[in-house]
C-alpha cells in the first residue's frame, strides 16, 4: 500500500469536518488550518443551525486559528477545504494572509479560487496565495453531489405528501 501523502492526510481531517456538516443536515464543507505541519484550526459549514451567512467552514477555521496563534495574520499556514472557496471566504483568506490553500473540489457556480474568479492571486492585492487543486477531488466531489441528491430526492417526497 502507498504512503499517504501529507496533504491527502490534512484533506482526509478536511473530510471529516465536512461529514460532520453533512449529519447536522448543512452543504458538507470542511476545513482544516496547518501551521508547522500540525493541524491548529479545523472548520465545517454550520450556516443554517448557526443562522449566520457568516458561518462558512472556511470563516469558522480562520477564527479558531487567529485566536489559537493570538494574531488575525496566518503567514504560515496553509489551508486545506474540501470545496473551493467562494467570494467571502477567498477575500478572508487574503486578509489572513494565509500561505497556501490545498482545494478538494472547484465550484463552477460560485468558486473564486480560479472558477468564477481567482481573488487569491489578485496582483494589485497586498496577498497571494498559493492554490493546489484537486487534493481526493473525487472524494469530495462525490459527497457533495450525493448530499444534493439526497437533498432533491426529499423535497420530492415532501410534494408528494403534501
Amino acid at each position: 500500500m502507498a504512503a499517504v501523502s501529507r496533504e491527502e492526510k490534512y484533506m482526509r481531517e478536511a473530510i471529516r469536518q465536512a461529514k460532520k456538516a453533512e449529519r447536522i443536515d448543512e452543504v458538507p464543507i470542511g476545513c482544516v488550518i496547518v501551521y508547522e505541519d500540525k493541524i491548529i484550526a479545523r472548520g465545517y459549514n454550520r450556516r443554517n443551525i448557526d443562522r449566520n451567512t457568516l458561518s462558512h467552514a472556511e470563516m469558522n477555521a480562520i477564527r479558531k486559528a487567529s485566536k489559537k496563534l493570538g494574531d488575525f495574520r496566518l503567514d504560515d499556514c496553509e489551508m486545506y477545504v474540501t470545496l473551493e472557496p467562494c467570494q467571502m471566504c477567498a477575500g478572508a483568506i487574503v486578509q489572513a494572509r494565509i500561505k497556501k490553500v490545498y482545494i478538494g473540489s472547484m465550484n463552477p457556480k460560485a468558486g473564486c479560487a480560479g472558477s468564477v474568479l481567482n481573488l487569491l492571486q489578485v496582483e494589485k492585492f497586498n496577498h497571494q496565495a498559493e492554490i493546489e487543486t484537486g487534493i481526493l477531488g473525487d472524494e469530495c466531489s462525490h459527497m457533495l453531489t450525493a448530499f444534493f441528491k439526497k437533498l432533491r430526492e426529499k423535497k420530492i417526497k415532501t410534494k408528494e405528501n403534501e
